[in-house]
């Protein structure tokens, strides 16, 4: 993976920390890694020493070099190249030197949080008429249907449900609240997933581990559930900031 030539003062602020990028496909047939719009596009950063986790997302439309001065919306990369390009285009444009990624589709999502018993959200009356569209295309593309939801607080939804909600990007706010719902429920899912016990997290890694393209090997994503008590969420925000 490419890395531009970066300052040494660049390099010294990446000292200490892990930072992997995180692709959510836009494909409507599942399990195809290779190819496909990278609607989420999320950079996240670990600090090893104090276990904050950072979220970034780059907004989908964002004009980006995305290869040999081809300048096109940031998820095109993906499309173009898979994820080797996707990363790269980070690197280029913003000065990073990633070379981890994970790169998931509505059911690899799907799964990983219907095997969690599902997450608690807060729907808002203009998202409950796109969501309940999103949940009925969401479950014919993974294959099992769910119900409509309603709004209100604390909304206990399954894994079509909140993948359907993450995909809302129609009302104020457009896709900068849709990469805030994404990031609300990666936030959801990690505040789940540190009340549950390391025997069921292992389970959920071997049934979800075949059904996600990344680059990191099966013994490393084990040794980083082992630590999730150590984890914290710090902020989270989009790119570009204005």
């Amino acid at each position: 993976v490419k890395i531009n030539d970066l300052t040494p003062e660049t390099k010294e602020a990446f000292k200490g920390y892990e930072s992997i990028a995180l692709f959510g496909l836009d494909n409507r047939s599942t399990g195809t890694f290779e190819s496909g719009n990278s609607d989420a596009i999320i950079v996240v950063s670990i600090n090893k020493e104090s276990g904050e986790i950072k979220m970034a997302s780059v907004y989908r439309d964002t004009y980006l070099d995305i290869g040999e001065d081809h300048f096109r919306k940031a998820n095109a990369a993906y499309a173009n190249g898979g994820p080797k390009q996707a990363i790269e285009m980070l690197n280029k444009n913003l000065d990073l030197g990633i070379t981890d990624y994970v790169s998931v589709d509505f059911s690899a999502l799907t799964q990983a949080i219907d095997l969690l018993g599902g997450i608690e959200l807060d729907i808002q009356e203009d998202e409950v008429g796109y969501m309940n569209d999103y949940i009925d295309t969401t479950g014919e593309i993974v294959g099992h249907s769910s119900s409509h939801v309603s709004a209100g607080t604390g909304v206990h939804v399954d894994g079509v449900q909140a993948t359907a909600y993450t995909r809302i990007r129609y009302t104020e706010g457009w896709d900068y609240r849709r990469t805030e719902r994404q990031r609300t429920v990666i936030k959801k899912l990690f505040k789940k997933i540190k009340t549950t016990d390391l025997a069921t997290i292992n389970d959920i890694i071997d049934t979800v581990f075949p059904q996600v393209s990344t680059s990191f090997s099966l013994k490393k994503i084990i040794g980083l559930a082992s630590a999730l008590m150590d984890y914290t969420f710090g902020e989270s925000e989009g790119f570009p900031f204005e």
